[in-house]
């Protein structure tokens, strides 16, 4: 996580944050956490009471989940479905061996980009809206502590999104990924503590989707039906433990690198590159049957930035921007029939939210569709000023 002075001066960053002059009143709730304007605020961190009550029944955060001792209801659940977990797949190293038989007969993604599983039982994994035109817009690795300002762009836009939640976040900052759900935003597991899904065993597998649903739920009060593997590491033994949790596999085909930078193969420049690249695919037409999914993040203050930056062009190219599940039509996104994503024809007819009945989860959550929620002022100052610094970089 990247503090929001690290990429800029130090001089600049007080300037801005002098400007911004904005104090929190509240850390106790979604609604007092989302009027912070101060990234560094945003970041420092927060007690929580439903989940520092709850963290003992849960594995040490960023630590490799195994299903914890005493667990009766993660026992159970293992049980009820390792039977029917192939034992003829063997754990992955990587990257794929030479030797990795190019048939593929795992179906695995990160040797063959394969996205339809080789198992008869196991659904294709999602790697392309269906809809012409049609962007499946979404975000992986939050929730970030600093993405208060990004967040306020994308709801001054009316524009909803995917976001793929790491259970570690989750615990770490939740009343921002409370917002999420308040804001009308998709959400999906991106595992416990972001493994290479493939390289782990299978109980392990079982533990890093399992205590993430758990965590999102006890947080946001929502239960995902769909997920999305770290860096695309998947074959089928992974995806037949997610499809026994009811998780759809959501991919993708087209990859910005945003989170990838290393200072030498892939850099900043080829980020954007990536975008520009991604947009005049687009605009050849190239979508005009079946749309795309392009791998973004909530990570950091660039790749944020980025996401704002390029917003305008991808609106450009692509006659809709939608969260994956809108794309789908899949109306139910939740097992909890509290909250529905709209269909694609009411999502592009202007209906962006589909709240079917009030929350009655976490009192915490503010109770008024997220597009109704008063913009301040000074939120704005602080989105303008990030956006600025992110193009000055």
């Amino acid at each position: 996580m990247q503090p929001f002075c690290a990429r800029i001066s130090y001089a600049l960053c007080m300037l801005g944050l002098l400007v911004l002059n904005v104090q929190a009143s509240d850390r106790t709730t979604e609604q007092g956490e989302a009027a912070i304007s101060n990234p560094y605020e945003e970041c420092t961190s927060y007690g929580y009471e439903p989940v520092a009550t709850q963290m003992k029944n849960y594995p040490g955060l960023w630590q490799l989940a195994a299903i914890l001792p005493g667990d009766s209801a993660a026992t159970d659940k293992w049980n009820s479905i390792s039977s029917t977990i192939s034992t003829n797949i063997p754990v992955k190293m990587l990257p794929p061996p030479s030797n990795y038989s190019s048939e593929d007969p795992d179906c695995w993604w990160t040797a063959t980009q394969c996205t339809t599983a080789k198992l008869s039982s196991i659904p294709p994994d999602i790697s392309a809206s269906p809809e012409p035109s049609t962007l499946g817009y979404g975000f992986d690795d939050g929730p970030n502590c600093s993405h208060n300002a990004f967040y306020d762009f994308l709801q001054s836009q009316n524009q909803k999104a995917t976001f793929y939640f790491i259970g570690s976040n989750v615990a770490s900052f939740p009343l921002e990924a409370q917002r999420a759900l308040t804001d009308g935003h998709e959400i999906c597991a991106h595992t416990w503590s972001h493994p290479a899904m493939t390289t782990i065993s299978s109980e392990n597998a079982f533990a890093e989707l399992w205590y993430c649903v758990q965590m999102i739920k006890l947080v946001i009060g929502v239960t995902p039906t769909c997920w999305r593997p770290p860096f695309g590491d998947v074959d089928d033994r992974i995806r037949a433990i997610a499809n026994a949790l009811g998780l759809q596999t959501i991919m993708w085909k087209y990859d910005t690198a945003d989170a990838s930078i290393n200072g030498n193969t892939i850099t900043e420049q080829t980020v954007e590159d990536n975008y520009n690249s991604f947009i005049d695919i687009a605009s050849q037409g190239t979508f005009s049957s079946v749309g795309a999914i392009l791998l973004t993040h909530e990570r950091d203050n660039f790749t944020m930035s980025e996401a704002v930056k390029f917003y305008p062009q991808l609106k450009k190219v692509f006659q809709h921007i939608v969260p994956v599940g809108v794309s789908l039509n899949k109306t139910q996104p939740y097992i909890e029939a509290e909250y529905g994503l709209p269909s694609f024809e009411q999502y592009i007819s202007g209906a962006v939210t589909n709240r079917l009945r009030p929350p009655k989860h976490l009192h915490q959550l503010i109770q008024t569709p997220a597009n109704n929620r008063w913009l301040p002022r000074m939120r704005l100052k602080a989105l303008l000023l990030w956006t600025l610094v992110a193009q000055l970089h």
